[in-house]
């Protein structure tokens, strides 16, 4: 059980008991990002790179839009 409320930026590490999850299409060098579902329902990412650097808390639902739009192809010029 975490001791501390769930805040947007905080550490990750703050996060304990939490299982993170990354895509099987991640690099070698760790260049992926993380997820994890928290008690709440909230989703958690991280960085892979920095495990102890800042999580980005979202709503089930506003990860629910984000994937639509990624599995849409709405963000694919970000990474051509």
């Amino acid at each position: 059980m975490m001791s501390e409320p769930v805040l947007n930026g905080m550490s990750a590490l703050g996060l304990a008991g939490v299982t993170w999850r990354k895509s099987r299409h991640s690099g070698q060098l760790g260049n992926c990002v993380e997820a994890a579902v928290l008690g709440g329902g909230e989703v958690a990412l991280r960085n892979s790179r920095d495990p102890g650097g800042p999580a980005l808390i979202f709503t089930r639902n506003e990860m629910a839009a984000f994937l639509a739009g990624a599995k849409d192809g709405e963000f694919d010029d970000v990474v051509l």
